[in-house]
């Protein structure tokens, strides 16, 4: 089969002038796709401001042959992600394909996280990502084409302790996926969700993954996530409203699964039926799947 290309495609990733995000934009790129480099260039904290990553990672796509520019916006505030879009029509006429890659990360317990440290993580990873999609859907919809692929987590997925607010935010960011997936999918826009496993990040460090100096394995590194971050970037990608672990040489497609459950018919349940009824309630053995809150609804509402 062909090569995945993306002539003729722009992308924007953002979080991009490190780690998992500089991987992206640098394959993307080598693909042939013109690339919108956005970084704050800030701390893993998400203090500070910085030119020099995203600079660093476009003149590595020119020097290759590449096409890309930088942009040093904040996606946590409407205005300053509407002008990553904007950066990416001026420079390039159109945006295909937008990585929410941005993020940060306070790791604490739940009591040890502050209301400041909250906000931040939603301000970054969910606003964001908001923010970000909803400024490219106007030229997406027109054009009746277009992907996203928002990174999250395996804390927002499974949980993690000592995550309480970066899991809650990468949580969050799921559902935003899954409702791009359905109102995008008669033009076209596909939504999906990449937890990416990588030991060699700044996050990753400082939550205790790796320590400095250690050699990573190849299959551990930034480099072996990117291809399922391309594939769901581009034209081929079949998928729309799902999850995929990456990372490690490992890639799997997660999905939220029911058991078919127990009913009462017409009349409510009381909490000792709940209770007898339990093996029912949680046998996953027949699992069942929903496209959208309304299958299960639609489900719901027939009494079965």
């Amino acid at each position: 089969m062909a090569d995945i290309r993306f002539e003729g495609r722009t992308a924007i990733v953002t979080g991009a002038g490190r780690g998992l995000g500089r991987a992206y934009a640098l394959e993307l790129a080598r693909r042939g796709a013109a690339v919108v480099v956005n970084d704050l260039g800030g701390t893993v904290e998400g203090t500070d401001a910085d030119t020099a990553p995203a600079d660093a990672v476009v003149a590595e796509i020119v020097a290759a042959g590449g096409q890309a520019v930088a942009s040093y916006a904040s996606v946590a505030s409407p205005d300053e992600a509407a002008s990553i879009v904007q950066r990416a029509l001026d420079a390039f006429g159109r945006v295909d394909v937008v990585v929410a890659n941005a993020g940060i990360l306070r790791g604490k317990s739940v009591l040890r996280t502050s209301p400041e440290d909250f906000d931040a993580h939603l301000d970054v990873h969910t606003k964001g990502s908001f923010y970000v999609a909803r400024a490219a859907w106007p030229t997406m919809r027109e054009q009746n084409y277009g992907r996203f692929v928002f990174i999250s987590s395996l804390a927002g997925i499974f949980g993690l302790a000592g995550s309480a607010a970066y899991g809650t935010a990468k949580a969050a960011v799921i559902g935003l996926s899954n409702v791009i997936a359905i109102e995008g999918a008669r033009r076209d826009i596909r939504s999906n969700i990449v937890a990416p496993v990588a030991v060699s990040t700044r996050m990753a460090m400082l939550g205790g993954a790796a320590t400095t100096g250690t050699e990573i394995p190849g299959r551990l590194s930034e480099a072996a996530v990117a291809p399922m971050v391309v594939y769901l970037a581009s034209e081929e990608c079949a998928y729309s409203g799902s999850i995929f672990s990456a990372g490690g040489g490992r890639y799997a497609r997660i999905r939220a699964a029911s058991a078919p459950g127990w009913t009462t018919g017409d009349d409510p349940a009381s909490a000792e039926a709940v209770r007898d009824h339990l093996d029912e309630i949680t046998d996953l053995q027949r699992p069942l799947y929903f496209a959208t809150g309304d299958d299960e609804m639609r489900l719901i509402l027939r009494g079965e």
